[in-house]
């Protein structure tokens, strides 16, 4: 488009002279092109606006409708469950944290208070000033010789494939200023990932792309030599993801560059489809001696595994196998069924697994369980997008966690639902060189650094209006839940907490969970 619009500013005033020659008149057209084709000009050299730089002057309209279009048509929901739209004015606070301007808003509360399932935090009247920096998380523990101390709110599986080139260089640029980690996703490590210098979490999927042999297994020397890499800050082995569980990721042959194909190794002219399952351990206890073999071959970086809960006495058989071997993750990435995705069959993302809240609660009291909760961090993922998010999400038992959403929206994400056919009209979610480099990397590296810090700035706001001294002493207590008329209890009561070492005491277990600790085995999914 914007090729098109280059050639037309040149075109058709030439065009009107030559008309002119013959009919003077026909130069009063001029007062009907010349404002457009400044318009245009001036979309086409700013850097603010992806939208603007790909569609010139019709790129206009799109605002313009989004002004005026109705509330039930925001594709935004706020929470996990409750499906409320997110109004124009929350949205924009969301953009305008990103660019940095005033992320308050007018007229009140933007929700509907009166509705069943509606959530809030009490705030106390002995408030806390927040602290000028964000306490940061440690994850690793004595197996680590290289521990990381993380945010509460890092940038989630995202590959170089998925997202362009542009928008990888920006989100690690972000990270790198703002000292937040970056997932790469599943599509191994690219120098996009690498040139900014951010803290990067490797992500290593059942393709193991970065880490692959020519027929598509583990290839240990590949993988030490990118895992000693000073930017790879952990290691995360994708099991599973919630737009998509017990799928393997997806890469239409659309989006397939020869660049990206060098990258993840593997041939043009095909969808790329990771394996559903791993081939380079077998059950839990093979993932745990895996976890262990990875950390090794890191010189001791934190290991962890990512996940959508599905089968709960699989989990468990994990859960057992740590008592077994002694092995233990450093991190639990649980990822909520509601999680996101450029590219999932509509079945899978829509009714196949458990939602964030259940998937975290259940993975707390599981580690809490078998007596390790405090040795596994546990790393939330799906829809988070504000502080409140992030404080509910630290009530039901995360330690920290990772945005997609959120940093998409930073990047200039309009929402056009087009990341799976390459024609992202924002530059984000393609590998159209036409449409890549309208994204400005240094504009975009400062929007998702500026909505990473306001957002956990609002985070340490909220804990402190309820009178705590820092995000680990936020409890279930702290979030109220509405579940019918008069009918209140905090997160604590909705999802009881397991004590510290029941599964290991048969005689005081709950028979929901003795039936499926019973089900449950160390040695096989």
């Amino acid at each position: 488009m914007r090729k098109a619009f280059l050639v037309s500013a040149v075109v058709v005033p030439a065009a009107i002279i030559l008309i002119a020659v013959r009919w003077p008149l026909a130069l009063w057209s001029f007062v009907l092109v010349a404002p457009l084709v400044l318009l245009g000009l001036h979309d086409v050299l700013q850097r603010r606006h992806s939208l603007l730089r790909n569609y010139p002057i019709i790129g206009h309209g799109r605002r313009l409708m989004e002004d005026i279009r109705p509330e039930i048509q925001q594709y935004f929901v706020e929470g996990n469950t409750d499906g409320t739209p997110f109004s124009r004015e929350f949205r924009s606070v969301v953009y305008q944290r990103a660019k940095g301007t005033m992320d308050t808003v007018a007229f009140g509360t933007q929700r509907d208070v009166d509705r069943i399932e509606y959530e809030w935090m009490n705030h106390s009247l002995a408030p806390k000033t927040p602290p000028e920096r964000e306490p940061r998380v440690r994850i690793g523990g004595s197996e680590c010789a290289q521990p990381y101390d993380a945010s509460h709110l890092n940038i989630s599986g995202m590959s170089f494939g998925a997202l362009s080139k542009n928008a990888i260089l920006a989100l690690n640029g972000a990270a790198a200023k703002g000292g937040f980690c970056h997932n790469t996703g599943e599509g191994g490590l690219s120098a996009y990932h690498l040139a900014p210098g951010g803290g990067l979490v490797w992500q290593v999927g059942t393709g193991y792309f970065g880490c692959r042999t020519s027929d598509g297994r583990f290839d240990p020397g590949l993988f030490a030599e990118n895992a000693a890499r000073e930017s790879v800050k952990m290691i995360e082995i994708k099991l599973s993801q919630g737009a998509k569980p017990g799928h393997g990721g997806i890469l239409p042959a659309a989006k397939l560059t020869e660049e990206i194909a060098g990258v993840r190794g593997v041939p043009l002219g095909h969808d790329v489809v990771s394996p559903p399952a791993h081939t380079a351990f077998d059950g839990p206890r093979g993932l745990l001696e895996f976890v262990a073999r990875l950390r090794e071959m890191s010189k001791g970086k934190p290991v962890g595994f990512k996940l959508c809960v599905g089968h709960p006495s699989e989990f468990l058989g994990i859960c057992k196998a740590m008592v077994e071997t002694g092995l233990r993750p450093d991190f639990i990435t649980v990822d909520g069924g509601e999680g996101g995705t450029g590219a999932a069959p509509l079945e899978l993302s829509n009714s196949v697994g458990t939602p964030l809240r259940e998937g975290l609660v259940f993975v707390r009291n599981s580690l809490a369980g078998i007596g390790v909760r405090d040795q596994v961090r546990i790393i939330a993922a799906g829809k988070i997008t504000t502080g409140f998010h992030l404080f509910r999400a630290m009530a039901l038992g995360a330690d920290l966690c990772n945005s997609a959403r959120g940093m998409m929206m930073a990047l200039g994400c309009i929402q056009a639902r087009k990341c799976n056919t390459n024609t992202c009209p924002v530059g984000v979610a393609t590998q159209d060189p036409s449409r890549t480099k309208a994204l400005d990397v240094s504009d975009k590296t400062r929007r998702v650094y500026n909505f990473q810090r306001a957002t956990i700035r609002a985070f340490l706001e909220l804990a402190a209006t309820a009178g705590l001294e820092g995000p680990d002493e936020i409890r279930p207590e702290h979030v109220l839940h509405r579940e019918e008329d008069h009918v209140i209890r905090h997160l604590g009561e909705v999802y009881p907490c397991l004590p510290e070492g029941r599964l290991l005491q048969p005689d005081g277990m709950p028979d929901w969970w003795r039936v499926r600790w019973q089900a449950a085995s160390a040695d096989r999914f």
